[in-house]
C-alpha cells in the first residue's frame, strides 16, 4: 500500500491532468464499475492469492489489475473532487443570484466597477 505521502504526491501531480480530461466525464468515472466478467476473474485471483495457488501469469494479472484498481481509485477520487468544486462553485453562484442589490458584496462590486 502505497504512503499517505506518496498517494498525496501522485494525486497532486495527476491532478493538472486530470482536470484537462475529467470535467465533462466525472459522473461517468464516479460511477464506473468493473464489468461481471472483470469482477469474477479479479475474485479468483484474489481468492487464489489468498491461498497461495497463484501460478507466476497470475500473479503478474493480479498484479496488474491492483495496480490498475489504484489508479481508478485515484480518478475517481480527482473526479469527486472536480464535482465537488463545481457544486460549491455553482452553490455559491446561486446564492450570489438570490441575494438582492443590498448584499454587501453586490455594492463592493458596484462600487468598484462604477470606480472604474
Amino acid at each position: 500500500m502505497a504512503t499517505t505521502s506518496e498517494s498525496l504526491a501522485f494525486d497532486r501531480g495527476v491532478r493538472p491532468v486530470m482536470e484537462i480530461v475529467l470535467p465533462e466525464k466525472a459522473e461517468a468515472v464516479i460511477g464506473f464499475r468493473a464489468d461481471p466478467e472483470l469482477q469474477a476473474r479479479i475474485e479468483e485471483l484474489a481468492r487464489k492469492s489468498t491461498e497461495g495457488e497463484l501460478t507466476d501469469d497470475e500473479r503478474a494479472e493480479y498484479a496488474g489489475y491492483v495496480r490498475a484498481n489504484k489508479f481508478v481509485a485515484v480518478l475517481k477520487r480527482q473526479a469527486q473532487h472536480l464535482t465537488n468544486s463545481a457544486l460549491r462553485k455553482k452553490s455559491v453562484y446561486q446564492s450570489a443570484k438570490r441575494t438582492n442589490d443590498s448584499s454587501p458584496a453586490v455594492h463592493c462590486w458596484d462600487k468598484e466597477r462604477k470606480d472604474l
